[in-house]
């Protein structure tokens, strides 16, 4: 078995103690318990200091048995108590260091606004859980029943087949009217519609290994996993739109 110095068991990334081994190699022996990482991935935690592979002459990387497990606590500790790479990277260091690790928060999903650019806020808030009604819907973003017609008419806010809709649905509305207010017609929403759908498309498609996955913990983090998506996701998107506009978002 692996040797884990760092505390944690090596499921799923064994391999033999002195053998260094590529990127590609690392993946595969990752993938069993990660069906979702990727070598950018693992390019990433390397450019984050969460990992220090060898390498050769030639500027390959090389891993070692410690690297890989460590690549595999690292993943871990973001799939089932979602820390930030600072707090994992401080954690894993004390231990290497023999140091009684800091007392890191588990359990607590960071999708803040602090992750976005400067200045930036979140554009919506927590969705409550359920389903509201047409007539809550109205009375709760000040709206009339022709401009919620034209919304849908549009495919902006949808309701299902027994005409209720998504607790969400309420915010949706509320920046329909904003943008509305500085001359953008719902029918030049459209475009974000079908943008937003596109995003969406593409965090199931990564999530939906996930979801189908064996193990019944890893399947318990599909909507964890895609609640950070769509947070990276929101980011990517505010970060594009103010390059866009050449203007800082304050």
């Amino acid at each position: 078995m692996l040797h884990t110095p760092r505390g944690g068991a090596g499921s799923g990334t064994a391999t033999a103690e002195g053998e260094l081994v590529s990127i590609g190699q690392v993946l595969n022996l990752l993938r069993e318990e990660f069906p979702e990482v990727t070598i950018s991935k693992i390019r990433f935690l390397e450019s984050e200091g969460l990992v220090e592979p060898q390498r050769t002459p030639s500027g390959y990387r090389k891993f070692s048995a410690v690297d890989v497990e460590r690549l595999a606590q690292v993943l871990r500790m973001q799939r089932d108590h979602y820390l930030p790479l600072k707090v994992i990277r401080e954690h894993l260091d004390a231990l290497e260091r023999g140091e009684q690790a800091p007392t890191a928060q588990m359990g607590q999903q960071r999708t803040s606004d602090e992750d976005l650019p400067a200045g930036f806020d979140l554009p919506l808030d927590q969705p409550a859980a359920g389903r509201i009604s047409r007539a809550t819907l109205l009375a709760a973003a000040q709206v009339d029943a022709e401009q919620l017609t034209e919304w849908e008419s549009y495919g902006l806010i949808t309701p299902s087949a027994e005409g209720d809709y998504d607790a969400d649905a309420v915010q949706i509305a509320k920046l329909v009217v904003e943008l509305g207010s500085s001359g953008i017609e719902p029918r030049h929403l459209r475009a974000m519609k079908a943008s937003a759908e596109r995003e969406a498309g593409l965090v199931d498609q990564v999530v939906a290994p996930l979801r189908r996955h064996r193990n019944p913990q890893t399947r318990t983090h599909a909507e964890a996993r895609t609640k950070e998506l769509a947070a990276l996701t929101i980011k990517l998107h505010a970060a594009l739109v103010q390059s866009a506009l050449r203007v800082r978002l304050y």
